[in-house]
């Protein structure tokens, strides 16, 4: 456990961006939407994280380290709303039940596993979503041309920059 903490730190101390962003992401600098390239346009991309994932902080990381222009949104402090998954969901191209954490001590509370993934019951996972959002995968990315997709890995936020104006070119 120590180990693993070290080396977060260590990752997260090689860059004063990185830096700069864990700080704000904890309220010490102010909100993360003003530090670095973070100021962005509202109608831009949107990156749905949490500050204690380390996938969020990499996603984060790799837009910064591109320039990228976009807004965080921390939605375990500011939950989205069930029209909000809504929209999300049908921009991802995905169903509730395909962005839920079902391991997760709350999702196993609720007893997700033996809901059913049908349209009759599409509703009750997305007021669940609503009402539980650490239940939400994460980092979830919207981007500019108006798609949007889970970021957890390398290729996918990359997939993300390169539907905005900001993305790489090569």
């Amino acid at each position: 456990m120590v180990w693993g903490s070290l080396r977060w730190f260590v990752g997260l101390a090689r860059g004063v961006g990185s830096l700069r962003w864990f700080f704000a992401s904890y309220g010490v600098l102010g909100a993360p939407e003003v530090v670095g390239s973070r100021r962005s346009k509202v109608t831009g991309m949107e990156i749905w994280i949490n500050p204690a994932c380390s996938k969020c902080r990499s996603a984060v990381d790799l837009l910064d380290g591109e320039g990228a222009q976009y807004t965080v949104r921390r939605y375990l402090e500011e939950p989205p709303t069930a029209d909000e998954i809504r929209a999300v969901l049908e921009r991802l191209g995905l169903e509730p039940w395909d962005i839920t954490r079902t391991q997760e001590a709350e999702a196993k509370e609720l007893g997700v596993g033996s809901w059913g993934r049908t349209d009759a019951e599409r509703e009750r996972w997305i007021e669940a979503l609503a009402a539980h959002p650490r239940l939400i995968q994460r980092p979830i990315i919207t981007a500019d041309d108006g798609s949007a997709l889970v970021g957890r890995s390398e290729e996918a936020v990359r997939d993300a920059l390169s539907r905005t104006g900001d993305g790489p070119t090569a």
